[in-house]
C-alpha cells in the first residue's frame, strides 16, 4: 500500500470526525440543512413544471430547429452591435423569467452560434428587466428605486455584454469560426419555426403569469383558458409539422382533462401532458425525437447543478423570512448606510442569494425597514434576479470557469457602482 496516498484520505476522515463529533453551531448547522431542503422542496414545487419544463424544450427547439447562420446574422461577431445587443436586451425582457429559467435559453443561443456579448446581455435582461418587478418595485419600495431600477438594469444588461465580449473576443472568436463553416439546409420553412417556437414562448410566459391588479388581474381570470387554447394549436403543430400521431394527441388531451377533474391546481395535468408529449415524440421519431433529445440533454447537463445551488443557497441564506446558517442580523447590519462597502455587500448577498420572481421586493421592503440604505437596496436589486448561487454553477458548464467568474464579477461591480452612485443621489 502506498501510503503517501493515503494520508490525504486518513486527514480527510479524521476532519469530518472532528466535525461531527463537536458539531460546532449545531443548531445552526441543523437550522441550515432544513433550509437548504425546504427550499429545494418549494423550488420543486414552484418553478420545475411551470417555469424549466417548457423552457427545456424551448432551448431544444433553438439548438434543432433553428438554423446556426440565422442565430449569428443577429447575435453574432459579424451582426451590427446596435442590432445584436437590442434584440438579446428585448428578448431576454420579453420572455422576463428568473435567473435559472433563463438558463436552458441562455445555453440553446450560446451553443448554437450566438456571441458571448449578445447571450451575456439576453442572459442578464431576462430576470433583470422584469416589467411587472419593475412595477412592483415603484408602487412598494417608491418611484425613484423603481425608476432607478428600470435605467441601471437596461443600461447594465448591454455594459455586461460589450465587456464580456471585449475580454474573451479571441476566445470567441476561434469558437465561431466553426460555426461559420457549417452548411444547413432548412428542414422546414421559417414561418413555421417562428410560429412554432413562438407557440412554445406563450405557453412559457402564460404557465408562469401572475396575478396582478385592475385590468391586468381580470384578464389573469382567463389565464388557463388561454393556456388551453394554446396547448390545443400546439398540438395542430405538431400534428402538421412533425407528423405526430392524432389518436395520441386525443388520447393527451383526453387525459389531461381527466386529470384536471381529479386534481386540484394544474401541475399534475401539465406534468403529465410534458411526459406524454415527450414519449410521443421519441416514439414518432425523425425531427421530433432529435428535438426531445436535445432537449433531454440540456435538462440533464442543467437540473442536477440547479438543485445543488439551490440547496446551498438555502443552506447559507435560507427561504425568504427564514434563518438559516448565516444570521440574518449579520446581513442587516452589513447593509446599512450608503457607503461603498454596504453596496459591495449587497451586491455579493444578491448574487449568491436565490430570489424567484418578484420575492426581491417583499424581501427588500424588510431590510430597508432594517435600516438598509437606497443605494445598497439598488445593488441588490440589480444582482440578486439576474445572479445566484445555482445559476453560476449552471453558467459555468456552458461557457467555463473564467467565463462565469468574469460575468458574476462584472455584474457584482456594476450593481455596486450604480448602488452608490444612486445612494449619493437619492439621498
Amino acid at each position: 500500500m502506498d501510503w503517501r496516498k493515503e494520508i490525504p484520505k486518513i486527514f480527510l476522515g479524521f476532519l469530518v470526525f472532528l466535525i461531527l463529533y463537536f458539531l460546532p453551531a449545531r443548531e445552526r448547522l441543523l437550522k441550515g440543512l432544513q433550509e437548504g431542503v425546504l427550499l429545494a422542496h418549494w423550488y420543486a414545487r414552484e418553478h420545475v413544471i411551470f417555469c424549466l419544463l417548457p423552457a427545456f424544450f424551448i432551448a431544444g427547439a433553438i439548438s434543432v430547429f433553428v438554423s446556426k447562420k440565422s442565430v449569428m446574422r443577429y447575435l453574432g461577431p459579424e451582426a451590427p452591435k446596435i442590432l445584436a445587443y437590442s434584440v438579446a436586451a428585448v428578448s431576454g425582457t420579453i420572455l422576463a423569467v428568473c435567473s435559472c429559467t433563463v438558463l436552458p435559453l441562455f445555453a440553446g443561443i450560446y451553443l448554437n452560434g450566438a456571441g458571448l456579448g449578445p447571450a451575456t446581455t439576453f442572459l442578464y435582461s431576462g430576470p433583470a428587466i422584469n416589467v411587472l418587478a419593475i412595477v412592483l418595485t415603484a408602487r412598494v419600495l417608491g418611484l425613484k428605486l423603481g425608476l432607478a431600477r428600470a435605467v441601471a438594469a437596461i443600461g447594465a444588461s448591454i455594459v455586461i455584454g460589450l465587456f464580456m465580449a471585449a475580454l474573451f473576443r479571441r476566445e470567441e472568436k476561434k469558437r465561431l469560426a466553426s460555426f461559420e463553416s457549417i452548411e444547413e439546409a432548412p428542414s422546414r420553412p421559417l414561418w413555421q419555426n417562428i410560429l412554432f417556437i413562438a407557440t412554445l414562448v406563450a405557453i412559457l410566459l402564460l404557465s408562469t403569469w401572475g396575478p396582478g391588479t385592475g385590468l391586468w388581474g381580470k384578464i389573469y381570470t382567463l389565464k388557463w383558458n388561454l393556456l388551453a387554447f394554446t396547448a390545443l394549436f400546439f398540438a395542430v403543430e405538431l400534428y402538421f409539422f412533425f407528423g405526430l400521431s392524432p389518436l395520441s394527441l386525443f388520447i393527451i388531451g383526453g387525459g389531461v382533462v381527466v386529470l384536471e377533474m381529479i386534481f386540484k391546481g394544474h401541475e399534475i395535468p401539465f406534468l403529465f401532458a410534458t411526459l406524454a408529449f415527450s414519449l410521443e415524440l421519441y416514439r414518432t421519431g425523425g425531427e421530433a425525437r432529435q428535438w426531445l433529445e436535445s432537449s433531454y440533454f440540456l435538462a440533464r447537463q442543467i437540473l442536477p447543478l440547479l438543485f445543488l445551488g439551490v440547496l446551498a443557497a438555502g443552506f447559507f441564506l435560507g427561504r425568504p423570512g427564514h434563518e438559516a446558517f448565516i444570521p440574518s442580523n449579520w446581513v442587516s447590519k452589513l447593509v446599512g448606510g450608503n457607503s461603498l462597502a454596504a453596496n459591495f455587500f449587497a451586491s455579493i448577498l444578491g448574487a449568491f442569494m436565490y430570489f424567484a420572481t418578484l420575492t426581491e421586493v417583499p424581501i427588500l421592503q424588510g431590510l430597508l425597514g432594517a435600516g438598509m440604505g437606497l443605494g445598497p437596496a439598488l445593488a441588490l436589486l440589480l444582482a440578486g434576479p439576474a445572479v445566484s448561487l445555482p445559476s453560476m454553477l449552471v453558467i459555468r458548464s456552458v461557457i467555463g470557469t473564467r467565463k462565469t467568474i468574469a460575468y458574476v464579477s462584472i455584474v457584482v461591480i456594476i450593481s455596486t457602482i450604480c448602488g452608490f452612485l444612486f445612494g449619493m443621489w437619492g439621498t
